[in-house]
């Protein structure tokens, strides 16, 4: 911004000595040329040279004119110019920078586009193959309890089969004896358990002396 102030500066400087310079040389030749033409009497020749004297004063003005603006805007614009120089190839790495990395990441999204179909299929046969793995852990599962109540199931039913066997024994048993015992009483009568008695005690009164001569 300050080589640009002083850029105007110089340029409206330059702008102001063109135009106060240029009326110069005409109101100069014009005194000239009366001197002249009282000195020598309205020579003609001398009338027309005015105008080539009037193309020397502007050329020597344009030429002063161009000095002061090539001093005093010399350097300003070679600073200028150099730093907009610099500025405009900075912007133009710049602006390679940021193109390369737009087709760089263009490059990648294309790559990651080309390589989305994959990456789903690989997806899909994931979760296909987790599913199948979890349905046959789920069918294990299964399999692994169904054996477990079977083999409980079993034991509880030989548990109350032994159970009912020795019930059922038991209960046999206690038929067989009742049986035993009511045909024992429906056959043996009043003389046979009399008989029976007697034939008792006489092994009690016998006994004795048995004995006696089992001692001897």
């Amino acid at each position: 911004m300050g080589q640009a102030r002083n850029i105007l500066a110089a340029a409206v400087i330059a702008l102001l000595l063109v135009v106060t310079a240029a009326p110069a040389p005409a109101q100069h030749a014009q005194p000239a040329a009366a001197a002249e033409h009282v000195a020598e009497g309205a020579h003609g020749a001398e009338a027309h040279g005015s105008p080539i004297l009037d193309t020397v004063a502007r050329l020597v003005n344009f030429a002063v004119l161009a000095g002061t603006l090539v001093y005093f805007l010399r350097s300003p614009i070679r600073t200028y110019l150099g730093d907009r120089g610099r500025q405009i190839r900075a912007d133009l790495v710049k602006a390679a920078e940021m193109r390369a990395a737009a087709a760089a990441q263009a490059a990648a999204i294309e790559q990651k586009m080309a390589a989305l179909p994959g990456e789903l299929d690989a997806l899909r046969r994931q979760g296909a193959e987790e599913v199948a793995a979890e349905e046959a852990r789920i069918r294990q599962a299964a399999d692994a309890e169904r054996g477990r109540l079977l083999d409980q199931a079993r034991r509880e039913i030989d548990a109350q089969l032994k159970l009912a066997e020795r019930q059922l024994v038991a209960h046999t048993a206690d038929l067989a004896v009742g049986i035993a015992a009511a045909r024992v009483k429906s056959t043996i009568t009043a003389d046979d358990q009399a008989r029976l008695v007697d034939q008792y005690l006489g092994r009690l009164a016998s006994a004795p002396a048995a004995g006696g001569q089992v001692s001897a």
